[in-house]
């Protein structure tokens, strides 16, 4: 076991090598580097923002609850159930019917395969939607656990278009987790300018095209006022086209007017829908209204058929490019509140940074000492296999960019004690061989083979602690989590190949003398 082929030892250092060099990526200038590799910094370190943003989904409980309205019309017809004094309120749905209907709306309401108007929720195991009747009046409303599934899918879908705006504006290793049943915790490491990524964020992005008329139409029409000129006008409210059709936003430069503009391109349907209506109305006005506010309502002078088009509205170029990141992301479900917000100073970042380092350097000069001083020579060697550790850990982390925070200090230098037990609980068995074996290298092949499975046991036993730490643990815990399993699989490399290895060598050129340890 103590032996080592050429190839075994070469393929050790390679492997050791290759995974450290990254270590000194850190201290090289990246943009001059061809690799752009570096452990990021956490919001504890480096500063930043932390945003915890509520949901708010009594707009999506309503709408759902007056989605059901037509439906459920239609299939009381269907059923032939004679119904009157048909009120649609925010909440719920009222109405009237025979007694003897009861059984036959029970019927169809609670029907739980392919129920279009009450769906019967699988993972609850309840539907949709609750209902009471007393004397011949139906309520019907959403049930508990419909409403749970309006704000489990919001926060999802939410979560989903956070990350995508947070990504657009270049935010490095933003963590977006979710909070409870409502909320959002978001934090940017080194952002600079936060109002801007608030404002971002607190923006749903609903954006639709509908034309302006001087009559209400078949489908109504409302008054809005035009941005940047507070010209009155009458929009329908039929929609032409909205942000679902958007497959492109970007920001440009009118070459006409010299402003700034985002140009957009549609969908399939989009582009029909947009031709068909430019096309039947030229010459007549068209808004664009985003979150309920006109930005401009350009007359239209031609057909418009290829599907791309232009937004103008006296933007500036930072405006124009946040308006094309909020349309390429996608409209949020309903708008997001800022629920909590702290700052995080860079110079409370340094003091963490300072003092981890700190502790590091302490730690690890206080093992080194008692290593010498306890093995001598092979405590030199259980040192540099230490050493070695260390390197091969921060380059890991490099190599994958893994953000480090606080609780990532801590588990390096956690990392840093457990690294000296392998070596102890080697050195320990290899000094009971020793004192009934007189043969040097058997001794020492006994030693590194009892003591292997014992540092298995220790080390798989935490690594699987680990391991639940980063799949139940958020934000922090996973940063500990992290170092700390990347720490252990180095650990039982640098102990198990390196340092044995390196006693390998010496052992043999020493076979014949006697080994004290």
């Amino acid at each position: 076991m103590l032996n080592f082929s050429k190839l075994k030892a070469i393929s050790i250092y390679l492997i050791f090598f290759l995974t450290s060099i990254f270590t000194f990526f850190n201290f090289i200038n990246s943009e001059d580097f061809f690799l752009k590799k570096k452990i990021n910094l956490g919001l504890d370190l480096q500063g930043g923002s932390y945003l915890l943003l509520e949901i708010d989904t009594s707009l999506l409980e309503r709408k759902a609850i007056q989605s059901k309205a037509i439906p459920l019309k239609k299939k009381l017809k269907e059923e032939e159930i004679k119904f009157n004094n048909f009120i649609i309120k925010d909440n719920n749905i009222e109405f009237n019917f025979n007694d003897n209907d009861s059984n036959k709306f029970e019927k169809f309401f609670l029907e739980k395969n392919n129920n279009l108007i009450n769906p019967f929720l699988n993972q609850y195991n309840s539907y949709e939607l609750d209902y009471k009747i007393l004397n011949n009046k139906v309520n019907v409303n959403l049930s508990k656990y419909g409403i749970i599934n309006i704000k489990s899918a919001a926060v999802n879908q939410s979560v989903e278009i956070v990350r995508r705006r947070i990504d657009d504006v270049g935010t490095k290793e933003p963590s977006i987790l979710k909070r409870g049943n409502n909320r959002i915790l978001v934090e940017l490491p080194g952002v600079k300018d936060p109002e801007r990524i608030k404002e971002l964020l607190g923006k749903t992005a609903e954006l639709n095209f509908r034309l302006v008329t001087d009559q209400s139409g078949e489908f109504g029409s409302e008054e809005l006022i035009l941005q940047n000129s507070n010209e009155k006008i009458l929009v329908s409210k039929r929609i032409v086209i909205s942000g679902e059709n958007l497959i492109d936003a970007q920001p440009k430069f009118d070459n006409l007017n010299n402003q700034p503009i985002v140009a957009f391109s549609l969908d399939r349907l989009g582009s029909q829908r947009f031709g068909k209506v430019t096309s039947e109305n030229i010459g007549k006005r068209l808004a664009i209204i985003l979150d309920g506010q006109a930005i401009s309502a350009p007359v239209i002078q031609d057909s418009i058929t290829s599907g791309n088009g232009t937004i103008s509205g006296n933007f500036t170029f930072q405006s124009a490019t946040d308006l094309s990141l909020l349309l390429r992301s996608g409209a949020l479900p309903t708008p997001l509140i800022v629920a909590e917000e702290r700052t995080v100073g860079p110079d409370l970042g340094k003091d963490s940074i300072k003092a981890g380092i700190i502790s590091l350097i302490v730690g690890f000069t206080l093992v080194i000492i008692f290593m010498i001083i306890k093995y001598r020579l092979f405590g030199l060697i259980a040192n540099f296999a230490l050493i070695s550790n260390l390197l091969m850990l921060i380059g890991i982390l490099t190599l994958i960019e893994a953000t480090l925070t606080l609780p990532g200090i801590a588990g390096i230098i956690l990392t840093v004690g457990m690294a000296v037990d392998a070596n102890v609980l080697i050195f320990e068995r290899i000094k009971e061989e020793l004192s009934d074996i007189k043969n040097n290298v058997q001794a020492f092949d006994l030693g590194f083979r009892k003591s292997i499975t014992t540092i298995l046991d220790a080390n798989i036993t935490t690594l699987i602690a680990s391991i639940i730490l980063f799949i139940f643990g958020s934000g922090p815990i996973k940063g500990f989590a992290v170092t700390l399993s990347i720490g252990l699989i180095t650990t039982l490399f640098s102990a198990y190949f390196i340092s044995r290895h390196l006693i390998s060598i010496f052992v043999f050129k020493n076979s014949e003398s006697k080994i004290n340890i």
